[in-house]
């Protein structure tokens, strides 16, 4: 039986979306992170389901025979937290966490509370490698 992806890239408002972020300051580092992850990326930011903003894509498959696509990085401001994500697998990952500022991690995610608890150096650091490891893994672009 094939696995269906839930998130899947959407033609939904990233402005919108933003938007209707409850609240102020989550919603205005919504904003900067738009912007700091567009020019790092240089990619067009997209909604991926209904509550992440992604950039660029690639299409991995695993030795599973699992396979799908997903965005390159991203975000979404969660109200507990601010969900980042970069690619899961990166060496240079944790090096670069380790000056990043307040945060907290997952599998896949990396999680803070607010922008100015941050490095926005080393974010752009963290986005820049993510994107280069993933187009270096999945060079079939």
């Amino acid at each position: 039986m094939a696995y269906e992806l839930k998130t899947k890239e959407t033609d939904n408002s990233v402005l919108e979306f933003i938007e209707h972020v409850d609240s102020d300051k989550k919603r205005e580092d919504a904003y900067q992170l738009l912007d700091i992850f567009a020019e790092t990326t240089g990619y067009e930011a997209k909604m991926w389901g209904p509550s992440i903003i992604g950039f660029g894509s690639y299409h991995y498959k695993y030795a599973s025979g699992h396979e799908g696509d997903a965005p390159l990085v991203g975000f979404s401001p969660r109200k507990a937290k601010i969900s980042l994500y970069f690619a899961p697998g990166d060496t240079k990952r944790d090096q670069l966490l380790s000056k990043f500022g307040k945060h907290t991690t997952g599998k896949a995610c990396v999680y803070i509370i607010e922008l100015a608890d941050i490095d926005v150096d080393v974010l752009k650091a963290l986005i820049a490698e993510s994107v280069k490891f993933l187009q270096e893994t999945y060079p079939d672009q």
